[in-house]
């Protein structure tokens, strides 16, 4: 069973719907924000990207990334007690014309049904993020590392 910290990862990264990425792009490093979808268990974190982008080129070239997650800044407080999550993991190209590609464009568009218009477009690239590895920190002194599948444990375990 997932401990309490462990549950509160797998929603955070649940919850939210925009992160930055981080890659490395002609040798520099460079990040950007991004919306995502979560697969169900978060199997996968779900990117529909134009290839247009320098992060998309990069993820193509080295698909090894790091996506960060963090809960909404108010305006308030300390931000540095803000819960938030660093994954590290791979990416990988959903192919066009597949029963896959239509299942995660599906969950994709459920969470973004605004987005339907650029899965007419030829550049956008339908990628899977799958999480590796996992540094939580959920404000002063509660911090964690946890597994990628140690996140989607957790994660089944809240849909049940």
């Amino acid at each position: 069973m997932p401990s309490a910290i462990q549950l509160e990862v797998a929603r955070l990264v649940k919850s939210q719907r925009w992160a930055a990425i981080a890659t490395i792009s002609d040798g520099a490093p460079l990040a950007s924000m991004v919306a995502y979808a979560p697969e169900p268990g978060l199997a996968g974190l779900l990117l529909f990207l134009s290839q247009l982008s320098a992060h998309t080129r990069a993820l193509l070239e080295s698909n090894a990334t790091s996506v960060a997650i963090t809960a909404p800044d108010t305006g308030e407080g300390d931000p540095q007690l803000l819960p938030r999550v660093s994954l590290q993991g791979r990416v990988t190209e959903v192919p066009r014309d597949t029963e896959e590609f239509e299942a995660a464009g599906a969950t994709y568009l459920e969470r973004f049904p605004e987005a339907k218009m650029r899965f007419q477009l030829g550049d956008f690239k339908l990628l899977r993020f799958v999480v590796e590895e996992a540094r939580y920190v959920g404000g002063f002194g509660r911090a964690v590392s946890l597994s990628g599948d140690e996140l989607r444990e957790a994660a089944r375990a809240i849909q049940s």
